[in-house]
């Protein structure tokens, strides 16, 4: 089964926005390494999704 998707809703998405790698590090408390491992994979700007889809963060134990 399949739907119609409208392009103009999809290209308005939030997450096609495009971020500098440095500024989503900072706002989502990356460290230096995973700030590195993202610049080496997208250089310095991607899509927010992209980065979100491969962002990763140590867990926090309490």
């Amino acid at each position: 089964m399949s739907e119609h998707i409208d392009v103009a809703k999809v290209e308005n998405s939030p997450l096609r926005r495009v971020r500098s790698v440095e500024d989503f590090c900072r706002r989502y408390r990356l460290g230096a390494d995973e700030k590195i491992r993202l610049t080496r994979l997208f250089g310095q700007f991607a899509t927010e999704q992209e980065l979100l889809m491969n962002a990763t963060r140590a867990p926090v134990f309490r």
